[in-house]
């Protein structure tokens, strides 16, 4: 009865665009009592942490304006992300995903906070912790998950696996520590190239921050004032080694030297999307590129295969889950100014767990791509190739 009295209320909620919640007044009798959306408040402004900067007279503004529409679409997104990476972790240890996965899961505000500042149109490329990314970009939880189960279904039809995926305008994904930072530069020369007003947003992590191919690239993109985002995504440790034992300087936000660079909370939704906003209205406006050093944490280890606590305490990870969560600190922003309901929120949750398990049902059930279409796309939009296979009498045809 109870559940059937849940799903009632759900389904009040959606139809009347009301907010409806069941109270128990007496032993068998109930009262239903609603809130009308035009109850929550549409808009608020929130105070948030100052970022630090580099070569900037001012930075990104200390407030941030958020709606209730905004605020909902980001909790759903982050939560999505988390959802879809903790169903990760348990078919990787099922042996159902095999080979390399590192997981995004606490960094959702880094992902979110970015994608929401630029335009679809936009570029971005990333380094192999990426599924948060894919998401972001437009590719469903059920391409991601078959992507990882190595399946026909998956956004790179099952042969890219983890750390190779791709969607309009976003290029990976790449498996190689720092590769992808010189990609962006010329990806960012290309927007410049064209005229067409866009940035390119380039993402690495603590680890790849002392990698020579980074300052060659700042190099590049400021002698051509390239319209790029160089972003460092510090989550405190590169595999198993701190960023305090890996660099002597761990300002990775001054490390342009003469980019100018910003530090920001990549625990705050909110202060990624400022920061990645005046970012890219920088860009945008001419002035070259410049470097963003995001402080986050993830929760699994590097990969799967590291545990990730015998560098570092549970107790250490416990408190950050508690007192900086990013899905959490905007849940409590939204409850404490009246934005939203516990109840919507729940409702919300159900709607992610359905949906991942659903993709993860499609993820083990999907057939794996079949042998004859192993090289296929090696070349775009060529005649089909013979190529040889592990030896001279193997032959297979590639396929644009």
């Amino acid at each position: 009865m109870k559940n059937m009295l849940t799903i009632i209320s759900n389904a009040l909620c959606r139809i009347t665009g009301k907010n409806v919640a069941a109270q128990t007044v007496s032993e068998g009798a109930r009262v239903v009592v609603s809130r009308s959306y035009a109850d929550f408040t549409p808009q608020a402004t929130f105070d948030i942490k100052k970022c630090e900067v580099h070569r900037l007279e001012e930075g990104p503004a200390g407030k941030a304006e958020l709606t209730r529409e905004q605020g909902l679409q980001y909790y759903r997104t982050m939560q999505t992300i988390r959802r879809m990476e903790l169903r990760a972790d348990q078919l990787y240890k099922q042996k159902i995903i095999r080979g390399f996965c590192h997981l995004y899961d606490g960094q959702e505000a880094c992902a979110v906070g970015i994608e929401s500042a630029i335009n679809p149109s936009d570029h971005l490329i990333t380094a192999y912790r990426s599924h948060g990314y894919t998401y972001t970009r437009g590719v469903s939880v059920k391409e991601i998950l078959a992507e990882l189960t190595g399946r026909k279904g998956g956004v790179a039809k099952g042969k890219g696996g983890s750390m190779h995926m791709y969607a309009p305008h976003f290029y990976g994904g790449n498996g190689i520590v720092g590769a992808q930072i010189p990609l962006g530069a010329g990806i960012a020369l290309a927007c410049q190239y064209q005229g067409n007003n866009q940035v390119c947003v380039t993402l690495y992590g603590d680890g790849a921050a002392n990698q020579g191919q980074l300052f060659e690239s700042f190099n590049m993109a400021a002698l051509w004032k390239l319209p790029c985002i160089f972003i460092c995504e510090n989550n405190r440790y590169g595999m198993g080694t701190s960023v305090e034992r890996a660099s002597a300087s761990t300002d990775y936000y001054m490390r342009g030297d003469f980019i100018p660079g910003i530090r920001v909370d990549g625990m705050d939704v909110l202060c990624v999307r400022e920061a990645t906003k005046f970012a890219a209205d920088h860009c945008r406006a001419g002035k070259g590129p410049i470097v963003m050093e995001l402080q986050t944490y993830r929760y699994h280890g590097h990969s799967m295969s590291d545990p990730g606590v015998s560098y570092r305490t549970r107790e250490e990870i416990q408190e950050v889950r508690s007192k900086s969560d990013p899905i959490s600190l905007l849940k409590e922003r939204m409850l404490s100014s009246n934005m939203a309901s516990a109840e919507e929120f729940k409702v919300i949750d159900v709607e992610i767990r359905k949906e991942v398990e659903e993709a993860a049902q499609f993820a083990t059930s999907d057939p794996e791509p079949p042998l004859e279409e192993l090289c296929n796309h090696i070349f775009y939009n060529e005649a089909p190739i013979e190529v040889r296979g592990t030896n001279p009498w193997s032959k297979l045809k590639s396929v644009s």
